[in-house]
């Protein structure tokens, strides 16, 4: 099912999008078994207490390599091959963390990715940005947006948040996609006087949306067109 969202006032002719530059793109090629490009992916290691994960991240190809196919691959074991320690003891699984610090930054643009996830207890598969400068003003001045995160006691849903400071953690502000027999977008933790609006109200193709002071203008009045 394709769902659309529409605003109040009448639509106008918008001029074809232009199509932009590829600045990062990464199709996975390569041998079976190799790991990611160093070039493009930084590969995390240690444990992570911030969230109570249970898994120690690796290095190499060990639990994140290509299939062959097109595709990476990220595998969750149980095991210890190392004698790994983690925040609560020794570590019991162990998985992969990737991601582009030093490697690729971009401000405005497009991103998207394919992927197939795991479902079940204990899972937690997720794709996310943080912002460039994290390492100087911390989390959650940087800002995060959570493009994918699928809890594993929640299989049939994807959250989707924004992070920033005064609305992080639990008090991000959210969406959920329920990917089942129906598309359905739901935004939560939004202040009582906040709406989503359309920026300057422009009526154009990829007109950016954003979390604004509701005014009940025309540019904050939303439809679901099925």
């Amino acid at each position: 099912m394709v769902a659309a969202i529409g605003w109040g006032p009448t639509p106008v002719s918008a001029a074809p999008m232009t199509v932009q530059a590829v600045n990062f793109e990464d199709n996975f090629d390569g041998p079976a078994g190799s790991a990611v490009d160093a070039g493009r992916w930084q590969t995390e290691t240690g444990d992570n207490v911030n969230n109570h994960e249970r898994q120690y991240y690796t290095a190499g190809n060990a639990n994140a390599a290509l299939d062959g196919q097109g595709h990476l691959v990220i595998t969750a074991r149980r095991e210890n091959p190392a004698n790994y320690q983690c925040w609560y003891g020794t570590c019991q699984y162990t998985s992969a963390r990737l991601n582009t610090a030093g490697r690729f930054a971009q401000a405005y643009g497009h991103v998207e990715t394919r992927m197939k996830v795991p479902r079940g207890q204990g899972m937690w598969p997720a794709f996310w940005m943080l912002g460039n400068d994290i390492g100087q003003v911390g989390w959650p001045n940087s800002g995060e947006i959570d493009v994918m995160e699928n809890v594993g006691f929640e299989p049939g849903t994807v959250h989707g948040t924004i992070h920033g400071p005064g609305y992080s953690g639990s008090g991000g502000i959210g969406a959920q996609r329920w990917s089942y027999n129906a598309v359905t977008h739901d935004l939560v933790n939004v202040p009582a006087d906040k709406c989503l609006d359309v920026a300057g109200g422009n009526p154009a193709d990829a007109t950016a949306t954003q979390i604004w002071t509701c005014t009940g203008a025309g540019n904050q009045k939303w439809t679901l067109n099925p």
